[in-house]
């Protein structure tokens, strides 16, 4: 019924003490195994945004052993088949089901309706119910650090950015991003190039190629695959590994990674089903948190550029350093209008209906 269904563990039961008067005589209860499913987006690949996710599921089984079955669908397209699976999952006695993309939120939600039991985990998705939580992660913070990155290692001044939608995520992200370079190179810029889709190599491919040809020597991406990595590896340019470490696909272009932790996350929740604890609720989870590490630099980057990055993390789980917090002089959008006053940070209702792209952006903003 599913297309590349896995079940990791077979179940089996885990026992814990139980407490009575007559210890020597009463047999310890077993803790209920725990039937977790996952949805994923594209293909698992070697690196990307489904690879980690399926990490985080590995995670799971290795803090819960015999106490969790997971099962995970790959390659599952935003909308009918989505719903379609994430049903089926909760019809055979899952009792929570993750769901990591932001085209999953609406089916998700429609399926949890029919599921009262059933625990849901909408990841990126911003709508709750009493069964279904939201959770994400602060990606913008590793964006910015590794814009740090880029303005040191840029020799042009000129990067690229292959963007999947123009959702306030995305938008997050290629600010973050312009900021961290404009803040060690104030003359920096940044070409994007939308694509509408979040997996697709050859499209990917393709706009990292047209960016190259632009003056680009750094590019980023927020897009599923390692086309765009492996696209600077041909090409001798340098690239910002996003989702995992990519630097098996390319080794010398590589100059740092933005990578997403979800085991911890993942693992909590399921323990709460497990306990019965769970509640619905809402986390978004940053440097502070670990589920946003900058790290992984290629071996092109200098050891002061390394510090520098790492020392600027800190700053950021520490929060004396925001992405969006204007200095002396106010943060302005490509087209001239003030975003970010002076001396103010953004909130983060703000943050998260973000529709403007950041000065030193080229390009509208599509409609």
């Amino acid at each position: 019924m599913y297309k590349n269904l896995a079940a990791a563990l077979a179940a089996a039961c885990f026992f814990a003490p139980v407490f009575s008067q007559t210890p020597a005589t009463t047999k310890a209860a077993p803790a209920p195994v725990v039937k977790a499913g996952f949805v994923y987006v594209s293909p698992i690949t070697e690196a990307g945004w489904t690879r980690q996710h399926d990490e985080g599921r590995k995670a799971v089984e290795a803090a819960l052993g015999s106490g969790v079955q997971t099962t995970f669908v790959e390659n599952v397209a935003e909308g009918a088949d989505a719903e379609r699976v994430i049903r089926d999952l909760a019809a055979t006695g899952h009792q929570i089901i993750f769901t990591p993309s932001f085209g999953y939120m609406e089916p998700t939600l429609k399926v949890a309706q029919d599921y009262p039991q059933v625990k849901f985990e909408s990841i990126t998705g911003y709508k709750t119910l009493p069964n279904v939580a939201t959770a994400n992660a602060r990606y913008y913070e590793g964006r910015y650090l590794a814009g740090i990155a880029a303005g040191r290692m840029s020799k042009t001044g000129v990067a690229g950015f292959v963007a999947g939608f123009p959702i306030p995520e995305v938008l997050q992200g290629i600010n973050a991003f312009t900021l961290g370079m404009r803040s060690v190179n104030p003359q920096a810029m940044v070409k994007v190039v939308w694509l509408n889709v979040w997996f697709d190599p050859s499209k990917e491919r393709d706009a990292a190629m047209a960016l190259f040809n632009q003056d680009v020597d750094v590019i980023a991406f927020h897009t599923g695959s390692t086309a765009v990595m492996a696209a600077a590896q041909e090409r001798g340019k340098l690239a910002v590994a996003y989702h995992s470490d990519m630097r098996r696909t390319g080794p010398d272009a590589q100059i740092v990674a933005v990578t997403h932790q979800w085991g911890s996350y993942y693992t909590e929740r399921v323990r709460a089903v497990q306990n019965a604890s769970w509640k619905s609720g809402n986390v978004w989870g940053g440097v502070r948190e670990g589920m946003i590490r900058v790290g992984d630099f290629g071996s092109r980057v200098p050891a002061a550029v390394q510090k520098e990055v790492l020392a600027a993390q800190k700053a950021v789980g520490a929060g004396r350093l925001h992405p969006f917090r204007a200095g002396k002089a106010a943060v302005r959008d490509n087209e001239g209008h003030e975003v970010i006053p002076a001396g103010h940070t953004l909130s983060d209702p703000q943050i998260l209906q973000m529709n403007w792209l950041a000065e030193g952006v080229q390009g509208k903003l599509p409609r």
